[in-house]
């Protein structure tokens, strides 16, 4: 969970739309968004807006997990290396965690 928020974070703090969360990660980030009042009010209290699910997936790439954990990492965060790995398992259509290809 702490992983997921870190992402969040990052892409919140840099409106960086142009990440991606890991195969592993991104389900902690489903998992916080379902206590919708929480997420929302998190959002606000940190970057005065809702950061909706909309992450870059069909690209996981090693080199855009890399930039996520360097960004993360640069944002002060402890990294979980197990959790981020290099690439995904999978790309195409898209592979947030939820979809038939993961």
């Amino acid at each position: 969970m702490d992983q997921a928020m870190a992402f969040v974070y990052v892409i919140g703090s840099q409106r960086s739309y142009d990440l991606a969360p890991s195969r592993l990660v991104d389900p902690g980030w489903h998992a916080f968004m379902l206590h919708t009042q929480e997420y929302a009010d998190w959002c606000q209290e940190r970057f005065g807006f809702f950061v909706h699910h909309a992450p870059n997936s069909k690209t996981r790439t090693r080199d855009l997990m890399s930039s996520v954990t360097e960004r993360i990492r640069a944002a002060g965060f402890e990294l979980d290396e197990r959790l981020w790995g290099t690439a995904a398992d999978c790309n195409p259509p898209a592979c947030c965690g939820d979809g038939p290809c993961c």
